[in-house]
């Protein structure tokens, strides 16, 4: 009974955020109220269980990020980047698209791919503000492409570390096993987007025009702060790079690292502070007390176990549903705590497999689907629910339909193209 109401309400929540009935931040917060009320959540250990509860790692993270985002912004880096990358696309829409989803996917795998929109974000929205062109359409094509290209390392998106240290795989697995398909899957993501966003490519030689006349090193207001910013941030990184070696997870990195920032530009904390998407953050953490809900009360285990049920002894079979089924329920549940329920169950299946290749394969699945379904909805992914927000803040609300129409095609693509890698590789 108790796991029919918890799934009754995480449905209507989920109704109202994809109509946009509702403000989405009063909806999750008004559903996980409702679940603590009702019992179907783990009482207080929804404030300190990793498994039933919200990911302070995670929110820790944007936070920290978003500090350094907002520190680094002061200095004109953005308002650089987005002239210089506007000069050099020579304002073509398409090339300007090209250019910062590559951009945007060379970064992804070895920051997360929240890190990597947090950064990328705020220049194409003043790129687009500086060629008077719409910018959800740029902003929509990054996260696309972010939470493709962070599939392919271990860091680079967060279910991949929740995979690697539930299986035991390392970095250079990963990008043994999942950079292959992942650089098929962006080509071909890259060629698409010519059909997918056809209507939104303007050009208007008058904008243009006038971009081409600016300096961009003009933007730069203070260069020794940008000097010690990027040393900083440099550090962030190394600091996530080195996660599985000294064991510091990229939550302390970023609150470290904003820490320091903020002591070595000697900035206004309170301009700073404004400069966080708290109302971002409040989401994440509704969402993360509602699928606790549905963990704590079976919904999601129970879901599993019957998948295990059903698939017996084959192999491909239960690869197959691990894939396609990680991608549709990953675009439908962040796919961070679906990962984090989900692994003990792929690992009992796991262990259930005589031949190592054939156990492995069992996890590159879940993985592919986990990540590939991150492009499914708006709220499928963190870097989605990040960079709706930024689009929000600045003027270019992207609406949960506008995100879901593109997502949706991408994620079937590109998990057709997922399945027939693991097949060839693991199976033929």
């Amino acid at each position: 009974m108790s796991a029919a109401i918890a799934f009754t309400i995480f449905i209507v929540a989920f109704f109202f955020i994809a109509t946009e009935k509702a403000n989405k931040v009063k909806v999750v917060l008004i559903a996980a109220g409702a679940m603590a009320v009702l019992g179907l959540i783990p009482g207080k250990e929804v404030f300190f269980s990793e498994h039933e509860g919200i990911d302070w790692n995670v929110i820790f993270l944007l936070l920290g990020m978003m500090i350094i985002v907002g520190v680094i912004k002061q200095t004109g880096l953005f308002d650089y980047l987005a002239i210089w990358a506007a000069k050099k696309s020579r304002g073509q829409p398409y090339r300007l698209m090209v250019m910062l989803m590559i951009i945007t996917a060379i970064a992804s795998p070895f920051l997360d791919n929240v890190t990597t929109i947090m950064l990328v974000a705020p220049v194409t929205v003043m790129v687009c503000d500086r060629l008077r062109i719409p910018a959800q359409p740029y902003l929509i094509a990054e996260v696309l492409a972010s939470n493709i290209g962070g599939a392919a390392t271990l860091i680079g998106d967060p279910p991949n570390i929740i995979i690697g240290s539930r299986a035991g795989l390392t970095f250079n697995d990963f990008l043994a096993h999942m950079a292959p398909v992942v650089i098929v899957i962006f080509v071909v993501f890259v060629l698409f987007t010519r059909v997918l966003f056809r209507k939104a490519f303007r050009y208007n030689p008058d904008h243009v025009a006038a971009v081409m006349a600016l300096q961009e090193r003009r933007a730069i207001t203070d260069p020794w702060l940008l000097a010690r910013c990027m040393g900083v941030l440099a550090g962030v990184v190394a600091g996530f790079g080195l996660h599985s070696v000294v064991h510091v997870e990229p939550s302390i990195v970023a609150l470290v690292g904003a820490g320091v920032m903020l002591l070595v530009s000697r900035a206004d904390v309170t301009g700073v502070m404004r400069e966080v998407e708290w109302t971002t953050l409040v989401f994440f953490m509704g969402l993360f007390a509602m699928v606790a809900g549905l963990s704590h009360t079976g919904v999601i285990s129970a879901i599993g176990t019957r998948v295990v049920d059903a698939l017996g002894d084959d192999h491909f079979f239960a690869a197959t549903a691990l894939l396609f089924g990680s991608s549709v329920l990953g675009a439908f549940f962040d796919n961070i705590p679906y990962v984090t329920t989900m692994a003990p169950i792929v690992e009992g299946m796991a262990a259930q497999v005589p031949d190592p290749q054939t156990e492995q394969a069992l996890w590159w699945a879940f993985a592919l689907g986990a990540d590939l379904g991150g492009n499914g909805t708006a709220v499928a992914a963190s870097a989605n629910v990040v960079a709706i927000g930024i689009a929000a803040r600045t003027g270019h609300p992207i609406s949960f339909w506008q995100f879901t129409k593109y997502g949706i095609v991408v994620t079937a693509f590109s998990t057709l193209i997922a399945w027939a890698y693991v097949w060839l590789r693991y199976f033929s």
